[in-house]
C-alpha cells in the first residue's frame, strides 16, 4: 500500500525552492516526489537542493531554515492545530519589511549580524549614531528572500541590499501609495454615495449637479494640490469639464430614450420634438468642444470627463507614461474652458 505524505504548509513568503529543501531533508520527500509535485525534471529540484545547503553557509539563511524546522516540521507541531501564518498581506510583518530594506537603501548602509544574538543590526558606516535593530526572524526572512548579498563572512556578517531587495522595495512604496491615494481620494468603498447632486455656485446663480460628483475622476483631481499649494484643478476648470459631460450626457440618454418612446406611441398621434431637438443640440455641442481640443486632447477628455474611467486606467489605454495623464487633462481643461468662454452667450440647458 502505497503511503502518501502530508505537504507541510509554510507561509507564504517562503521561497519555493525552500520549500522544497525542507520538504526533502525535514519530511522525507524525495526528489522524484518533489519534482513529480511541482512538474519538472528531478534534476531541476536536486539543484535546488543542493544549492540551498550552500547557502546554509549563511548565518542568517541558516537561522532562517532552523526557525522553519521549529515552527512547521518538528513532530509535535505536525499533530497540532495550524499556526496563524504571517502572509505578504499582513499590515504589520509587511511595514516592518519595509522599513527595513528603505533603511538597507542608503549608499552605505549594511546589514550586520553576529551569530548567535537575537537581533541584527542596520547601520550606515559614516554615522554609527544612525541604527536600527530588527528581529533575527526578520532578517532571516529578508536573507532567504534573496533581497540582501552578504559581503563580509568574517565573525560579523555584514549584508547589503541586492537588485531584488531594491525591486522588492519598489513594489512595496508603489503599493503604499497606490492604497493611501485610495483611502484619500475614494474612501471606503463600502460608503454609500448620495445621487443628489450638491449645490454649485455660477453666474447664473446657485444650480444643482445631477450625478455623485463625488465620485468623478474631476472632483478627486480637484482636491489635489501642486507644488506651490495651489488646488491642481480651479473650480472653472471642474465646471468646463462637467458641462462637456452634460452634454455628453443629454446625447447619449436621448439615444436610448426615443427610440423606445416610439414603441408606444399611438400611431396618428403628434409626437413630441422639442425633447429630441435639445438632445441633438446637445450632442452636437459635445462633439464640437472635442473636436476643439484635437487628438490626445479630446481622447483624455472623452474617458475622464464623460466615461468617468480612472487616470490610471486612461494612461493604460491610451499608452502613456504614468503619473502623465493629470498633466494633460489639465491641458485639456484649459483648452475646453477656452472654448466655452468663446460661446458665452450661449446657455447651458442643465443647471
Amino acid at each position: 500500500m502505497i503511503q502518501t505524505m502530508r505537504v507541510i504548509q509554510v507561509p507564504e513568503w517562503v521561497p519555493e525552492e525552500a520549500r522544497r529543501y525542507l520538504e526533502h531533508t525535514e519530511n522525507g520527500r524525495s526528489i522524484r516526489q518533489l519534482a513529480r509535485r511541482a512538474g519538472c525534471h528531478p534534476s531541476t529540484v536536486l539543484r535546488q537542493v543542493r544549492r540551498m545547503e550552500t547557502l546554509r553557509d549563511d548565518p542568517l539563511i541558516d537561522s532562517a531554515l532552523d526557525g522553519l524546522t521549529e515552527q512547521y516540521f518538528k513532530e509535535d507541531i505536525r499533530h497540532s492545530m495550524p499556526r496563524p501564518q504571517r502572509t505578504p498581506q499582513d499590515t504589520a510583518g509587511q511595514a516592518k519589511v519595509t522599513k527595513a530594506l528603505i533603511w538597507l537603501n542608503h549608499g552605505n548602509a549594511i546589514l550586520a549580524y553576529a551569530e548567535g544574538m537575537d537581533k541584527a543590526v542596520i547601520v550606515r558606516d559614516d554615522q554609527d549614531e544612525k541604527k536600527i535593530s530588527i528581529d533575527k526572524g526578520l532578517a532571516g526572512e529578508i536573507a532567504l528572500r534573496g533581497w540582501v548579498q552578504c559581503v563580509s563572512h568574517k565573525r560579523l556578517s555584514r549584508y547589503q541590499l541586492s537588485d531584488d531587495g531594491r525591486a522588492a522595495l519598489s513594489s512595496m512604496v508603489a503599493a503604499q501609495e497606490n492604497r493611501a491615494r485610495v483611502r484619500r481620494d475614494v474612501g471606503f468603498a463600502e460608503a454609500a454615495r448620495s445621487f443628489q447632486g450638491k449645490e454649485v455656485a455660477n453666474s447664473g446663480g446657485a444650480r444643482r449637479v445631477r450625478y455623485g460628483s463625488g465620485e468623478t475622476p474631476l472632483a478627486m483631481l480637484a482636491r489635489l494640490a501642486d507644488r506651490n499649494g495651489e488646488p491642481f484643478l480651479t473650480v472653472d476648470l471642474v465646471r468646463a469639464g462637467e458641462r462637456l459631460r452634460e452634454d455628453y450626457e443629454l446625447a447619449q440618454i436621448a439615444e436610448h430614450i426615443y427610440p423606445v418612446n416610439t414603441v408606444f406611441d399611438v400611431p396618428c398621434a403628434a409626437k413630441p420634438a422639442h425633447g429630441k431637438a435639445h438632445a441633438d443640440t446637445a450632442g452636437q455641442r459635445a462633439h464640437e468642444a472635442l473636436a476643439a481640443l484635437g487628438p490626445g486632447l479630446c481622447d483624455i477628455a472623452l474617458r475622464c470627463c464623460c466615461h468617468l474611467e480612472g487616470l490610471e486606467t486612461a494612461e493604460k489605454q491610451l499608452g502613456w507614461s504614468a503619473r502623465s495623464g493629470k498633466v494633460v487633462l489639465r491641458i485639456a481643461l484649459q483648452q475646453l474652458k477656452s472654448h466655452y468662454d468663446a460661446l458665452a452667450d450661449q446657455k447651458e440647458l442643465i443647471g
